[in-house]
């Protein structure tokens, strides 16, 4: 009975996905602007569900951006 109390397939979320979602919300809707989407499609990618390849392409090169950016601001 695989799969009555929970899904037989698991999402496993990337780096980037599991970094998304610890943002906040006003910063994961500036985020999503600028890849040229919704917060709903932003918020299911960061769950690991599956989106059209070019929103999950973009989402993914500005959470690599934000984070390279967090990082040098912290360092400074």
């Amino acid at each position: 009975m695989r799969g009555f109390l929970q899904p037989s397939i698991r999402n496993n979320p990337s780096d980037s996905q599991l970094q998304f979602a610890k943002l906040s919300r006003h910063r994961r809707v500036h985020l999503a602007e600028a890849a040229q989407t919704t917060l709903v499609k932003a918020s299911q990618w960061s769950r690991g569900d599956a989106v059209a390849p070019q929103v999950a392409e973009a989402l993914d090169q500005l959470v690599k951006a934000f984070a390279e950016k967090a990082a040098k601001k912290a360092g400074v």
